[in-house]
């Protein structure tokens, strides 16, 4: 469990780098952002490896209906993730909509998943999602929304890679045994 924690941790931290410590941040320059790169890598491995070997308490199991909130959740979240690149329509309705993709992932896997290391990994994930949300509302202030020209084929394609992810997924998540089904 303190390797799931270590990669939640500096994942949190290499994040919120510029926004808790803008000086610093600046003051490295590009090496700073080779910095940040090399900690996100290692946060992801330090997480992959501590969720694979970690084992806790459950305190709920997997339910037919919380799958099924939780797959729509994931589908909503990739189009989010397509929709920010893509600059489709619902980013004039989302202010973070990559941060938001990040919170529904987590609050979906939270649903199937009542064990230690799952709360601990969406949660704290979850947790700096919203602090980064904060924080970057309180830096950079609430800006209106850009209101998004988006054509119809911009939104098909945001819809399919949307849907070609999640298909994705769900076999790498089959594949690495995590069924979704």
């Amino acid at each position: 469990m303190m390797m799931l924690l270590a990669g939640v941790l500096l994942w949190s931290i290499a994040h919120l780098f510029k926004r808790l410590a803008p000086a610093t941040r600046e003051s490295m320059g590009d090496g700073g952002k080779l910095v940040v790169t090399l900690a996100l890598f290692g946060s992801i491995a330090l997480m992959v490896s501590g969720y694979s070997s970690a084992t806790g308490a459950v305190w709920w199991v997997r339910q037919p209906t919380w799958e099924l909130v939780n797959n729509a959740l994931m589908l909503f979240a990739f189009y989010l993730m397509a929709a920010s690149s893509l600059k489709v329509r619902v980013t004039s309705l989302v202010r973070h909509p990559q941060l938001t993709a990040i919170k529904a992932w987590c609050v979906g896997h939270l649903l199937v998943n009542g064990d230690a290391p799952s709360l601990l990994l969406f949660g704290g994930l979850l947790a700096w999602a919203v602090i980064s949300v904060i924080l970057i509302n309180r830096q950079d202030g609430k800006a209106p929304l850009p209101t998004s020209a988006a054509s119809i084929p911009r939104e098909i394609l945001a819809i399919v890679a949307s849907a070609a992810l999640y298909f994705g997924v769900v076999q790498a998540h089959g594949y690495l045994g995590y069924p979704v089904y």
